[in-house]
């Protein structure tokens, strides 16, 4: 089984996911400059996610 290509993405509020490359982007959401298989997507979301909390509430609200 071959996986296909995957984007790390992440919206306003810092928080990543994963989206099959190729398919348009859910609104809010913008390429985060990291491409690869799944695992190797949700590798790199493991190292740059350290902290789960949204954005704005890191900021304070």
């Amino acid at each position: 089984m071959t996986d296909h290509p995957y984007l790390v993405v992440r919206n306003d509020e810092e928080q990543y996911s994963i989206w099959a490359e190729g398919r348009d982007l859910p609104a809010g959401w913008h390429d985060a400059g990291f491409r690869g298989t799944r695992q190797e997507c949700l590798d790199r979301i493991e190292t740059v996610w350290t902290d789960m909390r949204p954005l704005s509430l890191r900021q304070g609200g």
